[in-house]
C-alpha cells in the first residue's frame, strides 16, 4: 500500500513532468498537499495493516477440535459393552436407516433382527459400526480405555473442516508420513455440478490450490507422490502450479483417463477423457508399482512340455537392429539339435545373444523350434522370470468410466445426491495400486463423497493390506453423504439401492476398518463469531489522560495499531487459558452445518492438544474423580486428613477430576498428559495432584516418560532432560505456543 501511495502521489498529485515549469509557490503548494495526503494515508494504511494482520492471525491459528466421534467395528469392541450398545435407541435407529438391519433374517446359526436388539445379534454381525456420537461421554471414555491403542487401530480419519485448517492441524502428527495423495479439486468451471465453489478468478483458484498443495507436500514422505484429477480446460494451469510446489523435475506422468464411452453430442468436439497428473517429492526415491497382470495375461503362459521352470510364452530371439544397431558377431547360424537345420537371422539382422549363450539355452531347453521341434527358433520367456507386474501406460482406458461412479454412489447412499460426477472407485483404486503399498497412509483433502476412503477399504479387503486413509471435507454433505458412505462400505462390500446386497465374509469382516475417527474443527467463521473485545477500566483511564490525546498521541496510535490485538485477548477462540481450570467445560459457539444458527459446544481440549503436539496416542484413560478432607500439621502445612485415612477416596461426585493420555511425540519421546479440574484452591489442588501422582505410581525421576504435561500451576518435582528442557511442562504454555505457531515460527 505504501508503494501504491508513492506511485499515486508521483503520477496523480505531483505531476513531476510539469514541475520544471511551475513557480516556486506552486511547488510549495504541491509539497503541502503531498504532506497532508501522506499523513492521512499513512494512518489509513496503519489501520488496514492492523486489520489484515489480525485476520491473518485468525486464519493461521490452529483450530480447536469442537467434536471427536469414534466409529468402531463391533468386532473390535469387548463383549462387556454389547448389552449397552444393543439397548441404545439412537444407534439402533441409525443401523436400521443405514444398514437395513430390520430385514436380516435369522437361521440355525445366526440370530435375526429383533426389537430390542440382543448382544447375540451384535456378535453375529461384527461389521456393524458403533458411532460414539449416540452415547454419553462416560460410555465413550470407558470404551476408549478398554480398546487401548486407538491410534494404531484407527484405519481412517475423517476431518469435517476447511482443508487448509485440517492440513495445518495435522502437520506435526503426520509430517512426511503420507505415501500417496489423491485429490480431485474443483475444476473452476462454475457449472460442472461440483458442490464446491469453483467459479474463482483463475488467480484465486490457483492461489487456493497452491496453499493446500504446500500443506500436502510437507505431509508426503520422500518415497511418496501426489496424483490430481483435472480436465482439459485447467490442466496446463494446474500443472504449472503443482510444479511450482513440488518442482518441475518431480513430474511423473500425465495420465489420460477415458471417462466416457461416447463424446457428448452438444459440442463439435466432445471430450471423452480427463487427466491424472502425477508428481513425486523425490524422483530418486519415489516408490511406484507395476500394474498387476490380469488373469487373461497370466493364462497366456503355458507349459506344454512340462519344463522345470514352469509356464512360458514364446518370444522373438532376433534383435531389433534398426538405427544402426547391427552386430556382425551375433549374425551366426543356430543349429536345430533335432534336424540339424541351420537358421540364420532374417532381413540382415542378428540374434539377441552370442553363440555361447545360445548353446546354453538350447542345452537347457529354453529355445523352442516350433510345436513339432522343426520350426523357427523362439525364446521361452518364463512367467517366474518376468517382473511381478507390467508397465503402466499413460492411457488408462481399462477402468470404469464416470457413469459407474454415479451408479456406485447411488447404490451405496440412497436419496438425493449432490455430486453429479463422482469419480469411480476403480479409478482411485488404480491410483492407490500404482502409488501405495500394503501398509501406508493415503490422503485426500478434497474428499467430496468419500470415494478415496471407499477405494482404500476395498483394496484392503482384496489383498489384506493395512492402508490407512485421511479424508478432509468441509461441505454439509459430510454428514449426509461422506460419513454414511464410509459406514456403509465398512459394514458390507456390495450395495444396491442403498441396501447391502450381502454380508461381509469372515475374511472381509476382519479386513474392514477397525476404527474410523471423525474430527470436527472450528471454522474461521466460528473464530470470528467467538471474538469478544474487552477494555479494562485501567486501559480506558490511560487512554483518557491528556497526555494520550492529539495527533500521533497514544490514543490514536493505540486505535490504529494495537486495539484488536489487545482487546480480543482472552476470547474463547483465541485461547482463554483461564478456562482450562475445567477441561470439560471450555465452550465455543459453533455454526450448525447447513444453517446460520450457532450452538454452544464443549471444545475437545484433550484431542486438540494431542494434535498440536503430534501425539501418537497409545492410551486414553477414563476420568477418575476423588474426594478428600484436609488438615494442617503442627507447622501449618496442609495434608490429607488423618480421619480420612490420609488418602484420596474415589468418589463419582468428588471435585477432584483427572484424566490422562499417554503416547509418543514425533521425535520419539514418551509423553504423559495430565488433565485435571481445578477448584480455585491452589494449595489443595496441588496437594491432591501430588497424592494422585504418587498413587498412580508415577515419578518425574523415572524413565517411563520423557515428557509430562499438566494443566495449572503445580508442585510436581521437575528435572532437566539431556537436551536442557524441563521434563514437567505447563500444558497451557505449549498449547498457546503451538496454536499460534506458523511454519518456521
Amino acid at each position: 500500500l505504501r508503494r501504491e501511495l508513492d506511485f499515486y502521489i508521483k503520477n496523480e498529485v505531483m505531476h513531476l513532468d510539469d514541475v520544471e515549469n511551475e513557480t516556486a509557490p506552486r511547488v510549495e503548494q504541491y509539497l503541502s498537499k503531498i504532506k497532508i495526503i501522506r499523513k492521512i494515508a499513512g494512518k489509513i494504511i496503519a489501520f488496514l495493516a492492523q486489520l489484515e494482520d489480525f485476520q491473518k492471525k485468525l486464519w493461521l491459528k490452529k483450530k480447536f477440535v469442537v467434536e471427536t466421534q469414534w466409529c468402531i467395528r463391533v468386532g473390535c469392541i469387548p463383549e462387556a459393552f454389547h448389552t449397552e450398545i444393543a439397548a441404545n435407541d439412537a444407534q439402533h435407529a441409525e443401523w436400521v436407516k443405514l444398514f437395513a438391519i430390520e430385514e436380516i433374517q435369522g437361521d440355525l446359526i445366526k440370530p435375526g433382527y429383533s426389537k430390542p436388539l440382543t448382544p447375540a445379534f451384535l456378535k453375529a454381525h461384527p461389521t456393524l459400526v458403533v458411532d460414539t456420537r449416540h452415547f454419553d461421554a462416560g460410555f465413550t471414555a470407558r470404551l476408549l480405555e478398554a480398546i487401548g491403542d486407538v491410534d494404531t487401530q484407527a484405519d481412517g480419519v475423517l476431518f469435517h473442516s476447511e482443508n487448509f485448517q485440517a492440513l495445518s492441524l495435522m502437520q506435526t502428527r503426520y509430517r512426511e508420513q503420507v505415501k500417496c495423495i489423491y485429490i480431485d479439486p474443483p475444476y473452476n468451471t462454475g457449472g460442472d455440478g461440483f458442490a464446491y465453489k469453483d467459479s474463482y478468478q483463475y488467480s484465486s483458484w490457483l492461489s487456493m490450490l497452491s496453499d493446500r498443495l504446500e500443506g500436502g507436500r510437507t505431509l508426503t514422505s520422500h518415497e511418496g507422490s501426489i496424483f490430481l484429477s483435472i480436465d482439459d480446460g485447467c490442466s496446463h494451469l494446474l500443472k504449472s502450479t503443482v510444479a511450482s510446489v513440488y518442482g518441475p523435475e518431480q513430474f511423473i506422468a500425465q495420465i489420460i483417463w477415458k471417462k466416457r464411452s461416447t463424446p457428448p453430442n452438444d459440442k463439435v468436439i466432445g471430450a471423452q477423457h480427463e487427466y491424472v497428473l502425477g508428481y513425486s517429492v523425490d524422483r530418486n526415491r519415489v516408490e511406484l508399482n507395476h500394474r498387476e497382470r490380469g488373469e487373461e495375461r497370466v493364462a497366456k503362459y503355458t507349459n506344454p512340455d512340462n519344463h522345470v521352470k514352469g509356464p512360458y510364452v514364446l518370444g522373438d530371439l532376433q534383435a531389433n537392429v534398426k538405427g544402426g544397431r547391427y552386430v556382425q558377431s551375433l549374425a551366426f547360424a543356430i543349429t536345430n539339435p533335432l534336424t540339424g537345420e541351420k537358421h540364420f537371422p532374417r532381413n540382415s539382422g542378428n540374434w539377441r545373444f552370442n553363440e555361447e549363450k545360445i548353446d546354453r539355452l538350447i542345452a537347457t531347453n529354453e529355445i523352442a523350434f516350433g510345436t513339432d521341434g522343426r520350426g523357427w527358433p523362439k525364446l521361452k520367456r518364463f512367467l517366474r522370470d518376468v517382473k511381478e507386474g507390467i508397465t503402466y501406460t499413460t492411457l488408462w482406458d481399462f477402468l470404469p468410466m464416470n457413469s459407474i461412479g454415479s451408479q456406485e454412489l447411488a447404490d451405496t447412499v440412497a436419496g438425493p445426491i449432490v455430486f453429479e460426477n463422482p469419480k469411480p472407485v476403480g479409478l482411485i483404486s488404480e491410483v492407490c495400486r500404482l502409488a501405495s503399498t500394503g501398509e501406508c497412509l493415503i490422503l485426500d483433502f478434497f474428499a467430496g463423497s468419500g470415494t478415496t476412503g471407499h477405494a482404500v477399504i476395498n483394496l484392503n479387503r482384496e489383498d489384506a493390506g493395512q492402508r490407512k486413509f485421511i479424508l478432509v471435507e468441509m461441505g454439509d454433505y459430510f454428514d449426509t453423504v461422506l460419513l454414511p458412505r464410509i459406514k456403509k462400505v465398512s459394514f458390507s462390500p456390495e450395495w444396491k439401492d442403498g441396501k447391502p446386497k450381502r454380508f461381509a465374509t469372515p475374511e472381509e469382516a476382519e479386513r474392514s476398518p477397525r476404527i474410523v475417527k471423525v474430527v470436527r474443527l472450528e471454522s474461521y467463521e466460528d473464530t470470528l463469531n467467538n471474538l469478544e473485545t474487552r477494555r479494562t477500566d485501567k486501559q480506558q483511564l490511560l487512554l483518557d489522560t491528556p497526555q494520550a490525546q492529539g495527533a500521533d498521541g497514544l490514543r490514536e496510535q493505540y486505535l490504529l495499531r494495537y486495539l484488536l490485538e489487545v482487546e480480543t485477548r482472552g476470547s474463547q477462540s483465541l485461547l482463554n487459558v483461564q478456562a482450562f481450570s475445567d477441561p470439560t467445560a471450555y465452550k465455543l459457539k459453533v455454526k450448525r452445518p447447513g444453517s446460520d444458527e450457532s450452538r454452544e459446544v464443549n471444545v475437545d481440549l484433550l484431542e486438540t492438544f494431542n494434535w498440536l503436539i503430534g501425539l501418537t496416542v497409545q492410551h486414553i484413560a477414563a476420568p477418575q474423580t476423588f474426594n478428600s478432607a484436609f488438615e494442617r500439621d503442627s507447622e501449618k502445612r496442609l495434608r490429607l486428613s488423618a480421619k480420612g485415612g490420609g488418602r484420596l477416596k474415589q468418589d463419582a461426585a468428588g471435585p477432584y477430576w483427572f484424566r490422562t493420555v499417554t503416547g509418543t511425540t514425533p521425535d520419539g519421546r514418551k509423553a504423559l498428559v495430565i488433565w485435571r479440574k481445578l477448584t480455585g484452591e491452589p494449595e489443595q489442588d496441588n496437594l491432591v495432584l501430588d497424592e494422585w501422582f504418587t498413587k498412580q505410581g508415577y515419578s518425574a525421576k523415572d524413565s517411563e516418560f520423557d515428557l509430562i504435561y499438566v494443566n495449572g500451576g503445580n508442585n510436581l518435582e521437575n528435572i532437566k532432560t539431556p537436551d536442557d528442557r524441563w521434563k514437567v511442562r505447563l500444558l497451557e504454555e505449549d498449547f498457546h505456543r503451538l496454536m499460534f505457531a506458523t511454519e518456521g515460527g
